[in-house]
């Protein structure tokens, strides 16, 4: 099962076994991960599940959508490498994901 690595606003880091075929946010949740909210419970209508992919993957991911990129700029400080976790799905290709979690969700 892939692992990602969730890095807290205070340098803290939480891993997360993520299933195949969920969403990242999804693993989140399942793990209590703070600072994931995801008030729209996954459906791309919010962005109070957004995090930083660290840089040494931001290539690596599929490029975004456009309802993703519009709602990206409406997240807490948005910036390269700004992603919804909800939109972000879990393959093996991803063992190994670093996400740094904002300050604060809007």
């Amino acid at each position: 099962m892939p692992k990602l690595t969730f890095i807290h606003p205070d340098g803290s880091h939480s891993v997360v076994d993520a299933p195949v075929g969920k969403s990242v946010m999804e693993a989140a949740r399942a793990a209590d991960i703070r600072g994931i909210r995801a008030e729209c419970g996954g459906e791309c209508a919010c962005s109070t599940c957004h995090c930083y992919v660290d840089s040494s993957w931001i290539e690596r991911l599929p490029i975004a959508k456009a309802d993703e990129v519009g709602l990206i700029e409406f997240a807490w400080e948005p910036k390269r490498g700004s992603r919804l976790t909800c939109q972000l799905l879990v393959t093996e290709a991803l063992d190994g994901l670093i996400l740094h979690l904002p300050e604060r969700q809007l």
